[in-house]
């Protein structure tokens, strides 16, 4: 998984970064506790690459997004409290770029991520 800074300084040398009023960013951390209280010890996680490229290819026509990235770290037994996802969007304005990070989050996350806790 590429460091949070590489990321975002690749982004700031978009052709189009000119346009770019913010780049809004998720990071995603391994939960040490569950939904369901348990105590994680360490997470699996499995990526649809495919569906992932497909669902930031359609979220970047979005109005106003200049581009998104994501980094996803995949693997078994990630530990608790790991960095897990970097989602970047670079858009124009706020009011553009907010309910496209939001909607790219939920869509990756249900369609594209499979995850397996694991407890202690």
């Amino acid at each position: 998984m590429r460091e949070l800074s590489s990321i975002l300084n690749q982004m700031k040398r978009h052709r189009h970064v000119d346009g770019a009023g913010m780049i809004l960013i998720h990071n995603g951390i391994v939960r040490k506790q569950s939904a369901n209280g348990k105590t994680v010890s360490g997470l699996d996680v499995y990526v649809d690459w495919k569906k992932v490229d497909d669902i930031i290819s359609e979220m970047c026509l979005s109005e106003g997004i200049l581009d998104i990235q994501v980094e996803i770290r995949e693997g078994q037994r990630i530990p608790a409290g790991s960095d897990l996802m970097y989602l970047l969007v670079m858009g124009d304005i706020r009011e553009h770029i907010i309910p496209v990070l939001d909607e790219c989050l939920n869509r990756i996350k249900t369609e594209a991520l499979k995850k397996k806790e694991h407890y202690q």
